[in-house]
Parts: structure tokens; C-alpha cells; sequence
């Protein structure tokens, strides 16, 4: 585990329900979709995740992820 500061600004979030094994469907969905049609541009910086509940908390498809995309 790396410590490190998120820095502020302006995001654009989506957020994913379901297993964090098809996060990445959402994550294609923000660049294929999303971003070309908004007229917004990436920071140089990842996105990154808010995990809302967790595995043994609720039911893997009642998961809950908003994930943030840093944005200029």
C-alpha cells in the first residue's frame, strides 16, 4: 500500500452496480460514450473508486462503485 493524496477539482462520476469484476465495462462505456460527446477533457491523473458497500455486506449484484474521473 502506497500513501498519497487525491487532489481536488472537477470529476465526472459513474456509478457502476453489479460485481467489481465487470468494472471495467463501465470504465469502457465513459471513454467510448461519455467522454468523446461531453467536450471534456482527462487531467493527467487516474481515476479512481468509491467503493459505497462491500462484498460481505450485501450481495455481490447489490454492489455499489462510483468511479471518479479526474477532469481539466
Amino acid at each position: 500500500v502506497k500513501a498519497g493524496i487525491i487532489p481536488g477539482g472537477k470529476c465526472a462520476v459513474i456509478r457502476h452496480k453489479g460485481s467489481h469484476n465487470n468494472l471495467d465495462t463501465s470504465i469502457y462505456a465513459f471513454y467510448r460514450e461519455w467522454l468523446p460527446n461531453s467536450g471534456e477533457e482527462m487531467r493527467d491523473y487516474p481515476c479512481f473508486f468509491h467503493y459505497v458497500n462491500f462484498i460481505y455486506e450485501v450481495d455481490e449484484c447489490d454492489l455499489i462503485t462510483d468511479i471518479y474521473f479526474p477532469l481539466k
